[in-house]
């Protein structure tokens, strides 16, 4: 029996785990079962609580203060221990039906989803290549305030093909607060972001804001005309790869929030195996709720 599930990742501040709550409402909106995994060991508050909390097997304040480690040490060293006690997360997951949509949170540390070789080991476990036999995408958050700086946007673009590179995968990747760019971005050059256009580089005043751009930044696209030609040829490598699109999130949408879910539903092929209600289980289905 398959199951099925979606791999929340991006970096830090993304909007990750206020997706997982809008995700989580809407399901609970429209009568869909999900089980909420939280798989990020320094998370403090949950407006959700969920279902299985790595934190009950390790937290990375123990880890830290035990081993005297640096927050990034302490994670990766987390996910190893995770890696050896396989058996928590099955536990858990292997008595879930087909019905369940696993909504699996996870940290914002870039590491793991770039150069790290832990959550393909992980993924692995999970997807039906595992003894789980989760039909399973990752959902890439990005945060759309990226788009004003477009040396940080195509960075992170980026870490996005970065990351399905490494974990050969399904992804939806995502633009995130979208209302917190509405004002700042016509909607044309929003679409020409959500499609990543890398002629977004060759703009005419795409040389001027370089030269005003901090000089110190580190990006992987950096910003500085010494820098046009790295620009260019990164621009060219996400161009040659076209493996990249976006879709826009606003998470105080309803409307935008189902959009995505239907994304994700279709990339793990949640309704092919999801028998058709009869038309008299509907029918039961208003009469209890005008019981209630």
């Amino acid at each position: 029996m398959s199951k099925f599930g979606v791999l929340v990742m991006g970096p830090a501040g993304a909007g990750k785990t206020t997706f997982c709550n809008a995700l989580i409402q809407h399901l609970q909106n429209t009568r869909r079962s999900c089980f909420y995994v939280n798989l990020d060991p320094a998370a403090e508050t949950f407006a959700y609580e969920p279902d299985l909390d790595i934190r009950e097997l390790i937290t990375l304040e123990d880890v830290m203060e035990e081993l005297e480690l640096g927050p990034n040490g302490g994670l990766i060293y987390c996910f190893e221990f995770l890696l050896q006690n396989l058996d928590f997360l099955s536990e858990a997951l292997e008595p879930l039906s087909e019905e369940y949509l696993i909504i699996i949170d996870m940290p914002g540390q870039i590491e793991l989803y770039t150069h790290i070789p832990l959550l393909p080991s992980l993924v692995q476990f999970l997807s039906r290549a595992g003894p789980l036999n989760i039909n399973l995408c990752a959902a890439y958050l990005l945060e759309s305030t990226f788009v004003v700086d477009k040396a940080k946007f195509f960075a992170g673009t980026l870490s996005a093909m970065s990351a399905m590179l490494m974990l050969e995968m399904p992804h939806v990747n995502i633009l995130s607060k979208m209302d917190q760019v509405r004002d700042m971005v016509s909607r044309k050059e929003l679409k020409r972001f959500a499609n990543v256009d890398v002629q977004l580089l060759q703009d005419d005043n795409t040389e001027e804001e370089m030269t005003t751009a901090d000089p110190t930044s580190t990006s992987a696209v950096q910003s500085g005309g010494s820098f046009n030609k790295l620009n260019r040829a990164v621009a060219q490598l996400i161009d040659d790869f076209s493996m990249v699109s976006f879709l826009r999130l606003d998470v105080q949408d309803e409307e935008s929030v189902g959009a995505i879910l239907s994304h994700i539903d279709d990339t793990i092929q949640f309704h092919e195996a999801q028998e058709p209600r009869e038309p008299k289980d509907e029918q039961e289905l208003d009469y209890e709720d005008a019981d209630m």
